[in-house]
């Protein structure tokens, strides 16, 4: 009976131990299921993020390119402005060549001018320097003055 009863003891012991077993191992299923779905969540969220990543590498590649046709746009711009400028200038620059050379003439017929009323005033003034051949004649050329007679 002794015999019987430590088999009987032991018996109840390796139930218990078995029942706990089996409490650990459902709880070892249990945080194995949860681990997976845990794990399939983050699976979801990467490739998710993985997605937006690769959009926002076209996004960027697409703004970058426009940025780059913008950038080039303007450098033509700024090339055109600039030839323009450098034509403005040159039109400006001969402008103001005649502008000298007729202020240069201008001076030359008022001299002209002063030296015909110092003669008429000093009463001097014959018809041979009257006549339209023997007086100097001048002609406007852009950038020089020249004398015809």
């Amino acid at each position: 009976r002794a015999r019987c009863a430590r088999l009987h003891e032991r018996a109840a012991r390796s139930q218990e131990a078995v029942r706990a077993s089996r409490r650990e191992a459902g709880e070892c299923r249990r945080q194995l299921q949860a681990r997976l779905a845990e794990m399939e969540s983050l699976r979801g969220a990467h490739q998710s993020l993985e997605r937006q990543l690769q959009e926002l590498e076209e996004r960027h590649s697409a703004e970058a390119a426009g940025l780059q046709d913008t950038i080039g746009q303007l450098e033509d711009d700024l090339r055109n402005t600039k030839n323009e400028m450098a034509r403005h200038l040159r039109e400006y620059q001969d402008l103001l060549n005649v502008k000298m050379a007729l202020d240069i003439e201008i001076a030359a017929y008022r001299k002209l001018l002063e030296g015909e009323e110092t003669l008429f005033s000093t009463g001097s003034v014959s018809l041979s320097a009257l006549s339209p051949l023997a007086n100097p004649t001048y002609s406007f050329q852009p950038g020089e003055v020249i004398k015809v007679t």
